[in-house]
């Protein structure tokens, strides 16, 4: 006979069910619950992390509104950010639609960002995705080999999507990816070859699918692939792929094609010329990327090619203090946390530029200058707690500086 349940016995606390109706009951010191609600809860919880994106959801930010926001966080790059905000826009606008057009199918319009380093490339890639609210991840495309090589696959690219956000395989297949030092996986030679370049062509034949389109078996939780082991599917058709790459020697080529027009009507030599690099590398065409050694499949797959500005001293002046995320702002805030406020003059801050394009690394190399002249002051100002205030002079930076030997357009530490 079966024993009918007494009041003493457990009940779920959310459903009201008792021990008999249920396989399990969690008891605690005043509630219980059930293995049925606790399934319930998962499966809430599981839909509340699997939230619309805030584009999909709400407005679809317009170009203009889009650049405002890259506005506030790069300097300069003016033409660049207006075709990224485009693209990105025209990219979003395709995924969420639902007006029937009539068989048309609409590409995705991935991008190229070519320019020498430290120019914002990466930033602008990053403050994209943080416009938009989507997960974003920086890829190496020199790690990559062809499968079956010692590196990485080129699936593996995606693991650091899936990462950023949080193994959602939904909104990870909508998110940013930025490929970059992407020209280092150019061709050895323009022409092709009989022998293997497995870093170098095989890598563009590799990565054409995932650019395009396709489902990607990923290993879980970022693990190394095992025949035996279930695989994680990322359909990568709506990622959109940024990729950069500093392409040296592309305004050379560049200017052997457009010095060839350009002569023309009896004009004696032989058509090369030799421009300033920042005016010929904006006539940048599919063609000059082929001649550089990217193969015509992987041009073809990236139609959106933008080129980035050389920055200026004054250029440098308003990132190092301009961006919401400024250096100087960021160093002006760790000093409040110790109760000083710092204040530097403009003839530090112009020292500052100074020193960063003697390294020639471009906005990247603010940051190492200014670490390097502050430390010093920054090992010593905690420890002096009468001091409320500082203003740091040029005199301040060079004597920073001087503790350094410039070697190689780089710095290292005297010996003592």
């Amino acid at each position: 006979m079966r024993r009918r349940p007494s009041k003493s016995d457990p009940r779920c606390s959310f459903c009201g069910r008792s021990h008999s109706q249920v396989e399990k009951i969690i008891t605690g010191p005043q509630v219980h619950i059930c293995n049925e609600c606790v399934k319930l809860c998962n499966e809430v919880l599981a839909e509340e992390k699997q939230q619309t994106l805030p584009w999909e959801a709400g407005e679809m930010p317009k170009p203009t509104e889009i650049k405002a926001f890259l506005d506030e966080y790069v300097i300069a790059q003016e033409r660049a950010k207006k075709i990224l905000s485009v693209a990105v826009y025209n990219h979003y606008k395709r995924i969420r639609t639902t007006v029937d057009l009539d068989g048309v199918e609409l590409e995705k319009s991935n991008v190229m960002l070519i320019g020498p380093t430290g120019t914002g490339k990466t930033e602008l890639a990053k403050t994209l995705a943080k416009s938009l609210q989507v997960p974003f991840s920086i890829a190496d495309a020199t790690i990559l080999t062809e499968a079956g090589y010692v590196g990485e696959d080129v699936e593996n690219i995606l693991v650091g999507l899936l990462q950023a956000a949080d193994y959602d395989v939904a909104r990870a297949e909508k998110g940013i990816l930025y490929l970059d030092e992407v020209d280092k996986v150019a061709r050895k030679s323009a022409t092709p070859t009989v022998s293997r370049d497995v870093s170098g062509e095989g890598v563009q034949q590799a990565l054409l699918k995932i650019i395009e389109g396709t489902t990607a078996n990923l290993p879980p939780k970022g693990g190394r692939k095992h025949p035996e082991q279930p695989m994680i599917q990322m359909n990568t058709r709506n990622i959109l792929f940024i990729c950069g790459g500093a392409f040296e020697g592309l305004d050379k080529i560049i200017s052997q094609r457009v010095g060839k027009r350009t002569l023309g009507f009896g004009a004696e030599g032989s058509g090369e010329v030799d421009p300033d690099t920042s005016e010929v590398l904006p006539l940048v065409q599919p063609e000059d990327l082929l001649a550089h050694g990217m193969i015509p499949e992987f041009v073809g797959r990236v139609p959106v090619i933008t080129t980035m500005d050389y920055l200026s001293e004054d250029d440098l002046l308003q990132i190092l203090t301009e961006p919401r995320d400024a250096i100087i702002k960021q160093s002006v805030r760790l000093f409040a946390m110790d109760g000083v406020e710092a204040e530097f003059t403009e003839e530090a801050l112009r020292k500052v530029v100074t020193l960063t394009v003697e390294k020639g690394t471009g906005a990247r190399g603010l940051r190492s200058v200014l670490e390097q002249a502050m430390m010093d002051i920054m090992y010593e100002i905690p420890s002096q707690e009468d001091t409320t205030r500082l203003q740091i002079t040029a005199e301040m930076i060079e004597a920073g500086i001087d503790q350094y030997d410039r070697d190689d357009g780089g710095m290292r530490r005297k010996s003592a």
